[in-house]
């Protein structure tokens, strides 16, 4: 995905001892994904709030692209319980490697 599509704002990880979140501001209007630590070597993406005004702009998809990236870097897994995170992990075959198996 270019990064152009979402309008190439930055993401920014704010990462708390036990939660967290991805936050991307798009034409002033933040879009976030938040998260758990469950221990050392997964996370738990729990929501990803969209707001109407950035809808198909691939913001969402962009926040959980960047938690797999981090996650491959930290070698962590990832327990996808938010319906549009796991959705988008199940839509790209390439990053499976992350995702946290029952």
């Amino acid at each position: 995905m270019s990064e152009d599509r979402a309008e190439a704002g930055q993401i920014e990880r704010q990462d708390g001892p036990s939660k967290g979140r991805y936050v991307l501001v798009v034409d002033g209007v933040e879009a976030e994904m938040t998260y758990s630590r469950a221990g050392e070597t997964m996370i738990i993406i729990d929501h990803t709030g969209v707001p109407d005004a950035l809808r198909g702009r691939h913001v969402g998809q962009r926040l959980v692209q960047r938690a797999v990236e981090d996650a491959r870097r930290e070698g962590i897994t990832i327990l996808p319980l938010c319906p549009f995170a796991k959705a988008q992990i199940a839509r790209h075959p390439e990053w499976q490697d992350v995702l946290r198996k029952s």
